[in-house]
This record gives structure tokens, sequence and C-alpha cells, in this order.
């Protein structure tokens, strides 16, 4: 028995009884299984790390796409904001022109203005009164025939020009002729009107009305253009309508006769339009200082004419006839 048991215990092997070599191949197997356990985590690492790259990406373009819209909206404001501090500033800009011109017009009015100092009145003597009965008696009859021949001596060097304009304005109108120049065509009642008042009052009178505004504004553009000739730019046209309705036919008429635009109408341009006489006598009497001519037209609705009108050297008034009346005077 004793034997058996002993044999038994010979036959098992021990842990400690292996070989090194082969507790060295046990141990190197090993790490190969676990590496083995941890490859299959690298792909699902790999996908994540490019899943969260992509995002920071998408989320860099972003930012930089907000950035610029940013910088967009900010010059944008800015823009608009220079706009209309721009336009703002030029309407103060015009309306302060404006303002230093009227304020410019107003001192010149101003200045213009004289005081009228009372004369001194020194009463004559009888005899000073009888010397000047006599002489006033023998100038008397010499002078209507010499003022009469110096009005009619007006014109009388520009007698030619002044008959050869107006037999041109008998013929066929010419639509396509310069600005101031007469584009209608006038009949010969026009002609014997303008005649005598270029040959026989000297260039100021007043004339019976044609019968009509419109045919007044076609004899009054014949005259400007006449004048415009002889005077060339020293010359404006002061018209008087006395009324918007009437100055408004004035200025299409004498734009379609004579081929202006708007831009010929006003302080400074070739044509006036006046409502009120004591303007346009102020306007006459700046014209003179300077050295130019006015030529004033006074409309037939106007039933009088101002004395201080009656000084300056040019001016035609159309005299209504009894018969005659004009739309506008309905409204008065």
């Amino acid at each position: 028995m004793g034997d058996v048991t002993t044999s038994g215990k010979a036959e098992m092997p021990d842990d400690t009884d292996l070989n090194p070599a082969e507790q060295t191949s046990s141990t190197s197997d090993a790490p190969e299984a676990e590496q083995t356990k941890t490859s299959p985590a690298e792909p699902l690492l790999q996908l994540a790390l490019k899943d969260l790259q992509a995002r920071r990406d998408a989320l860099d373009q972003e930012i930089q796409d907000l950035t610029q819209r940013k910088q967009q909206l900010e010059a944008e404001l800015k823009a608009s904001f220079a706009g209309q501090s721009d336009a703002i500033a030029r309407r103060v800009k015009g309306f302060q022109e404006y303002l230093g011109g009227a304020l410019q017009d107003l001192v010149q009015s101003v200045e213009s203005l004289e005081l009228v100092v009372q004369p001194l009145v020194v009463q004559p003597s009888p005899l000073d009164q009888l010397d000047q009965q006599a002489a006033s008696s023998q100038a008397s009859s010499d002078a209507p025939i010499a003022a009469a021949v110096a009005v009619a001596d007006t014109f009388k060097p520009d007698a030619r020009l002044i008959r050869d304009a107006l037999e041109r304005f008998q013929q066929q109108p010419d639509v396509y002729a310069d600005p101031w120049n007469l584009r209608r065509s006038i009949d010969a009642r026009d002609i014997g009107l303008l005649e005598d008042w270029f040959f026989n009052q000297g260039g100021r009178g007043a004339q019976p009305s044609r019968g009509t505004r419109p045919r007044n504004i076609l004899v009054s553009a014949a005259l400007i253009a006449i004048v415009g000739e002889l005077y060339g730019e020293q010359f404006q046209c002061l018209v008087l309508a006395g009324g918007p309705e009437r100055l408004g036919e004035w200025r299409r008429g004498l734009q379609d006769a004579l081929g202006l635009g708007r831009e010929d109408f006003g302080p400074n341009s070739g044509i006036v339009l006046f409502e009120r006489p004591e303007a346009l006598v102020e306007r006459a009497d700046r014209l003179e200082e300077r050295g130019e001519v006015p030529l004033i037209l006074i409309d037939a609705a106007e039933r009088t004419i101002e004395i201080p009108v009656l000084q300056f050297p040019l001016w035609l008034a159309f005299a209504a006839g009894p018969s005659e009346r004009f739309e506008d005077d309905d409204f008065l």
C-alpha cells in the first residue's frame, strides 16, 4: 500500500517542474492575445476623430461666413448713413445759397432806394413869371415837332435791318430756327403795328391789341427777335401780366414762338415775368445801372400803366379794345 501511494505522487507533474523555455512561451503568448483583443477599437476611434474634425471645419467656415457678413453689414450701414448725410448736406447748402441770394437782392434793393429830399421852393417874382410864360409860349410851338423827330429817329440807323427782319417774318415759318429767332410767321397787320412802334413811336408807346393774347404774344416774340439782333445780350425782356394764368400763357407762347426752354425764364435769364409793376420797375432800374437795355411788354389785361414805366426807353403796352374781353377777367 505504501508503495503505491508513493509511486502515484511521483507520476503527477508540478508546475515548478516546467522548463524555462515553456514558461517563456507561455508568457509571450499573453500580450499577443491582449493586442488581438484591442485592435478592433482603433477604426471606431479614427471615425470619431474624423467626424469631430469635420464638425470643427464646418464651425470654422460658418464663423468665417458670419464674420464676412458682419463686415458687409457694417460697410452698408456706414455707406447708407454717409449717403443720407451727403443728401442732407446738399439740401442745406442749396437752401443756404438761396437764402444768401435772396438777402443779397434785398440788400441791393435797400441800397437802390433814394431818400427824397424836399426841395426848397422859392416864389418867383412877377417879372420872372412873365419872362417864363413868353419863353414857354415860343418854345411850345417847336417842341412837339422836335420831340417827334427825335423819337422817330431812334431806330433810323437800324431801319434796314428791322425792315429785312419784318419781311423775313412774313415768309414761311422756320420751325428749326435757332433759339431767340422767330419760328412762326406774322401777317401784314402785325408788320404795320411793329413798323409804327419802331419808326413812329421810337420804341415807346401803346399799340392796339390784336384781339387775343396768343396773337399779342406772337407779335411780342417778333419784337424780341429784332431787339435781340440789335442789342444782343445787353437787353432783357420784362413781361407784366398781373396773374399766374396770364404769365403761364406768356411763357408757353414765347417758348413756342422763339424756341426757348425753361432756363431762359428767370431773374438772370433773357425773359423775366412779373405780376406787380413795382418789381418790374425795380428790375428795369438795375438793368439800366449796369448799362443794359430793358424791353418792357405789358399785357392787354393791364388796364393802367404805372408812370415810372414811362421813363424807360423801350416799352410796348397792348391796349384792349372796347369789345375785347379776356377769359381770366371773369375770375377777378
